[in-house]
């Protein structure tokens, strides 16, 4: 940049003139940021994981910049909608994403057709962590193991049914990876988003659910739901009762809920670096922390780098169960 500076500009001192122009223009970018309200969209309906994630971090940034963080749902279409909200919105950190495993990494290798492209049009700004998901049933249903569950299923073919905050969600894709290994037949419901999945199922109007811990694990403690089961790989110390699938017999199966900022794809680089480094200060704080991890969450942190490379590891992976489980949606 600097040649082709040199070349236009007639004298050493035009060069150097241009040079600390253009220099200037990325800090320029990040100066004074933020001057108004920036909205985190989530693309959840209220009421779930992403959503309880998104409020807790928009709200200390909101104390931390002296301007409102106002938390956005645009629900619908396991996370997509709000994620090609954010991917066409101008790059200026006015408006960010709550990312979300089910809209970046599973949606483009399970719909057909994508509005936009994870990779290119949203910019990773930083991991914030993963959740558990939770087997729960409604209490109405006499199962107290998966054992059992497994029992009642097969009995009952095509009768229990299974809620999850979109087709193409992780909720979606455990339960696909549920029937294959244990040779039952289930009924799936999707729904906008988890808050509406559990008020469901606390209703009785489905069966069960592999639900974030986040939205579950207040009912599991007061009745409303039964835990069986977590899908990850070690016990959450939340609910060191209840055990993992995989120590059950159901070998491999690993299912979490990760989230992380995004801004879109244009947006400059200093502003990505200023907005990651104030939540991952905010990730470091104790009262965030204690907040998140009440509800299950393992907390991340980090580099925009570090995330692209998560990012891109997890595509793979669930190419891989996609293609497995065979779930496709014509979108």
């Amino acid at each position: 940049m600097t040649r082709a500076l040199s070349f236009h500009c007639r004298g050493a001192g035009c060069t150097l003139l241009a040079l600390c122009g253009v220099l200037a223009v990325p800090a320029v970018s990040a100066q004074g940021f933020p001057s108004k309200p920036v909205r985190m969209i989530v693309g959840f309906a209220p009421g779930g994981g992403t959503d309880f994630v998104a409020r807790v971090i928009g709200q200390r940034l909101t104390e931390i910049w002296g301007q409102q963080v106002l938390v956005e749902n645009r629900a619908g279409a396991a996370g997509t909608i709000g994620a090609d909200f954010v991917a066409k919105s101008p790059g200026d950190g006015y408006t960010l994403l709550m990312g979300h495993v089910n809209s970046n990494a599973i949606a483009p290798n399970v719909f057909r057709r994508m509005p936009y492209d994870t990779l290119k049009d949203l910019s990773m700004v930083v991991y914030v962590g993963y959740v558990p998901n939770v087997l729960v049933l409604h209490p109405s249903l006499p199962a107290k193991s998966v054992k059992e569950l497994i029992a009642i299923a097969r009995a009952r073919p095509a009768q229990l049914t299974f809620a999850s905050s979109g087709t193409g969600s992780t909720q979606h894709l455990a339960g696909e990876m549920f029937m294959n290994l244990t040779g039952t037949r289930l009924i799936h419901v999707p729904f906008k988003g988890s808050g509406q999945a559990i008020q469901d199922l606390i209703g009785g109007h489905v069966t069960m659910n592999f639900d974030t811990m986040p939205p579950v694990l207040e009912h599991i403690r007061n009745g409303k739901l039964r835990a069986l089961a977590v899908t990850t790989p070690r016990r959450a110390a939340q609910l060191p009762d209840v055990p993992t699938l995989e120590e059950l017999g159901l070998k491999g199966f690993e299912m979490t809920n990760w989230y992380g900022v995004m801004a879109p794809g244009t947006t400059p680089r200093p502003l990505i670096n200023q907005i990651n480094a104030e939540i991952n200060r905010v990730l470091k704080e104790t009262a965030i922390r204690e907040k998140l991890m009440a509800v299950g969450t393992d907390i991340g942190g980090g580099t925009p780098e570090e995330f692209d490379a998560l990012l891109r590891s997890e595509l793979a992976k669930y190419a891989r169960l996609v293609k497995a489980s065979g779930v496709q949606v014509e979108n």
